[in-house]
């Protein structure tokens, strides 16, 4: 190791002392919801956090769409609270809110002083129970969600061509269902459907409670048991099973042009395993295969190679989200330079990944990368939403607080033969999706 990663090594040793005495604390309700408590006494602040472990890929058949409405309608009224006044009362109190729907999870949450934890809690346990909602307010956020889907998607090519490889990429599993929903079936989403899924779903055995910032456990348990601790579990909750994907065994290939793109791009993604309870090796080695390949442009293998050297690329890079319930992907995209079309610019990037497991990982850059990594996770420990959302979209995929905790260390173990096999396994075209996205010029210039 040369001096430099030395010298930075010794640094981030000092500043994650700084961060060793963070306590985190997990416990269970009665009625089965979840609490994490993360403390951190350097301001005066709080993070509140309710996950529910439902998402756009729990829906029923022919609902999609129906958990990201439902987020939306959450902020109508309930038995106490009038249409809008949580985030009134957030805000008068000097705090922001704000929600969020993934494929595995739906969360709330409120950014306020600590003193205000106990009124964040009032008011959000009494959404989880007390929604009150009208035909005029489903058909009023029905239309904000179809000028959503029309402005951030049908008008959109490159999010258009997202949504299709996703749904090429994932033939029989819900992950290919776009979180806003198909247009066709998110258009005659009713109140009886927003209600059967709140009525389902939004019960405390299928939440968790994150607490970040400056509490003590034994506070936000005793405001955790007076507000949420007295909702009663749903028995009927359904268990979490969903369609499977079926073993795919040649490799999808897809190309969409449309005159308004600007930048033609060659984008593949490959079926990955996901982060596991207790078995995360996996993951930590393609998370270091993604940022050894595409993590920085300047100092990435395909940056330095497609970008600097061959000039063949004006970006290049590679991308893994580990957090999901089943099976994710791995993803490489490269946007050719002026004169480069699609098939070379695909050709250069396969070529240029194919010389990575050839000639193996380079030592320093890999302690670079392990050293970024970890600096990351500290910078990351000076924010309390980041540590909440940390935590609570580990626990909604499925993962524990230990694993959580063992993430940071089991990245720090990869090895670079870790690393290589990882590339050799996932790097399978039969489990990929190759798209194009273009436009008509550049089209017609690849068939002469």
């Amino acid at each position: 190791m040369n001096r430099i990663l030395a010298f930075a090594f010794s640094l981030l040793a000092f500043a994650g002392a700084a961060f060793a005495e963070q306590a985190v604390t997990s416990f269970k309700l009665d009625n089965g919801m979840q609490v994490v408590v993360i403390e951190d006494h350097r301001a005066p602040v709080v993070v509140h956090m309710v996950w529910y472990k439902v998402g756009a890929a729990d829906e029923p058949p022919g609902k999609s769409g129906i958990a990201h409405f439902l987020e939306h309608l959450l902020f109508k009224g309930t038995d106490v609270l009038a249409p809008g006044e949580l985030s009134d009362v957030v805000a008068a109190n000097g705090g922001t809110d704000n929600a969020f729907t993934s494929w595995d999870y739906t969360g709330y949450f409120q950014r306020v002083a600590a003193d205000r934890l106990e009124l964040m809690m009032r008011m959000e346990s009494d959404r989880m129970v007390n929604l009150r909602l009208t035909e005029g307010d489903v058909k009023t956020e029905r239309d904000v969600i179809l000028e959503e889907r029309a402005q951030r998607t049908d008008s959109d090519p490159g999010a258009l061509f997202g949504e299709q490889r996703r749904a090429a990429q994932y033939l029989n599993h819900p992950y290919g269902i776009p979180i806003i929903g198909w247009r066709q079936e998110a258009s005659k989403l009713s109140l009886q459907d927003a209600m059967s899924f709140y009525k389902t779903f939004y019960a405390p055995n299928d939440a968790i409670l994150v607490v970040a910032g400056d509490v003590q456990p034994d506070q936000v348990k005793a405001l955790a048991k007076k507000y949420y601790g007295v909702i009663p579990a749903n028995p009927d909750l359904p268990e979490r099973a969903r369609p499977q994907e079926p073993p795919q065994l040649a490799e999808r290939r897809m190309t969409l042009s449309d005159e308004k793109i600007a930048q033609p791009y060659v984008i593949r993604t490959y079926l990955a395993p996901e982060r596991d309870p207790g078995d995360q090796d996996k993951a930590a080695a393609l998370m270091m295969l993604s940022e050894l390949l595409g993590g920085n442009p300047a100092t990435s293998v395909l940056g330095q190679k497609l970008q600097f050297e061959q000039k063949k690329a004006l970006y290049a890079s590679a991308f893994y989200n580990p957090l999901s319930t089943d099976d994710t992907t791995f993803g490489l995209v490269i946007v050719p330079a002026p004169g480069v079309t699609l098939t070379e610019a695909e050709a250069a990037l396969d070529e240029a990944v194919q010389q990575f497991i050839a000639g193996g990982v380079d030592k320093v850059q890999f302690e670079r990368i392990k050293m970024q990594l970890r600096a990351s996770r500290i910078y990351g420990e000076d924010n309390v939403q980041s540590q909440a959302q940390k935590y609570g979209s580990a626990l909604a995929t499925g993962l524990t607080v230990q694993d959580v905790r063992d993430w940071p260390e089991r990245l720090q173990a990869v090895t670079e033969e870790d690393v290589l096999t990882a590339a050799r396994e996932v790097f399978n075209k039969d489990r990929a999706v190759t798209g194009w996205l273009t436009n008509p010029a550049a089209q017609e210039a690849v068939s002469q």
